[in-house]
């Protein structure tokens, strides 16, 4: 199943770092991509493009001001819509019910303000628990039960840079890109060991 991320309302002023780790969270979790409305921030969507350019995978991120047309455009081509809201169906219930289905998703993460159509057209509103917290915490937790953390498995493909799990230190492969460019390295990769 394809699952993408809705991130309502995004405001450039106020909301640009909680709206990239909205991103990056889809990213590492499994989804494909994340739609943004709100505001159009050119930088934003530059900087995450960068992380996917420097670790892999084919993430995509894309503006869409008009999020109804969205919703409905996703509804016609027979997906679900999951929004994720404290006031929603406990994700513990939730969540095994939605992986029985094959169709594509998109997991709504509100903004300053959610419009009630948004839970409307909801197949799913979903809560990770019933008190404020982040929205990016609540996508966290729902990718991992949804995917049953088959998603801390993922491989990213055609990064510049890998990190190799260590208990100590930072250890980091980096892509060589001189040898990328046709230039003659002896050595594909460096070893990047931060301590």
């Amino acid at each position: 199943m394809n699952v993408q991320v809705l991130r309502l309302d995004h405001r450039r002023q106020r909301d640009a770092r909680i709206t990239t780790h909205v991103c990056l969270t889809a990213r590492a979790l499994g989804a494909s991509g994340v739609f943004l409305s709100g505001d159009h921030d050119k930088k934003l969507m530059r900087n995450v493009e960068d992380v996917i350019e420097r670790w892999g995978g084919d993430f995509k991120v894309e503006y869409r001001k008009g999020w109804k047309n969205l919703l409905e455009e996703w509804k016609k081509g027979g997906g679900e819509i999951i929004h994720l809201t404290m006031y929603g169906e406990p994700v513990q219930e939730a969540t095994p019910k939605i992986r029985t289905s094959d169709k594509d998703k998109l997991v709504v993460v509100g903004g300053s303000r959610v419009p009630g159509r948004v839970y409307q057209e909801a197949d799913w509103n979903v809560s990770v628990t019933n008190q404020p917290h982040s929205e990016v915490s609540s996508l966290a937790i729902f990718l991992h039960m949804l995917y049953d953390g088959k998603e801390l498995e993922l491989e990213f493909e055609d990064g510049d840079m890998k990190v190799i799990p260590s208990p100590h230190g930072k250890n980091v492969l980096v892509k060589d890109k001189d040898r990328d460019k046709g230039k003659n390295q002896k050595n594909d990769d460096k070893k990047e060991n931060n301590q």
